[in-house]
């Protein structure tokens, strides 16, 4: 797996991934439909950095890393991640939330903070407890899901560094 920050010619493959995610409404509170212009802004320019995962020249997966916050809470960064579905169950969110963190620690971060992972995305969860993330929050009925109705979204933060 190579992962490197994404460039326009990634994002437009990565696009069609990104596209259908918003709009299944099950993992992320972004508009679900969003215009490709808007759509590059949100995963590509507001962040601080954005990253693709290519195995054989072929877009699996990406994150973005940004702050949480501004001011005095800039410390602590925020991260989104999505593999593509084809992709799934062979480590790629793993290998892109354990490079997040190395990169945070590189760009200043002191931890991470997931703001709202949605109650019923189990992999995730599961996922980010294993990687040393706690559960410090619930929002009850924090997420509209297409299906399910209003679920609870999970707030989950890691210290990075002892401060």
């Amino acid at each position: 797996m190579n992962i490197t920050e994404i460039t326009p010619q990634d994002f437009e493959k990565f696009w069609p991934t990104l596209k259908t995610t918003l709009a299944l409404r099950e993992t992320y509170s972004f508009e679900p439909e969003l215009s490709y212009e808007a759509a590059f802004e949100l995963w590509c320019k507001t962040p601080q950095k954005t990253f693709v995962v290519k195995e054989d020249n072929e877009v699996t997966g990406s994150y973005f890393i940004k702050p949480n916050a501004s001011g005095p809470g800039s410390h602590v960064c925020n991260c989104g991640y999505i593999v593509v579905p084809q992709f799934r169950g062979r480590g790629i969110a793993e290998r892109l939330c354990l490079h997040s963190q190395e990169v945070a620690v590189e760009l200043g971060y002191l931890a991470m903070q997931f703001n709202s992972v949605v109650s019923t995305n189990k992999g995730a969860l599961h996922l980010w407890k294993k990687l040393g993330f706690n559960v410090i929050g619930r929002i009850p009925k924090g997420f509209r899901h297409r299906e399910l109705g209003y679920v609870d979204s999970i707030i989950m933060y890691k210290q990075l560094k002892d401060f």
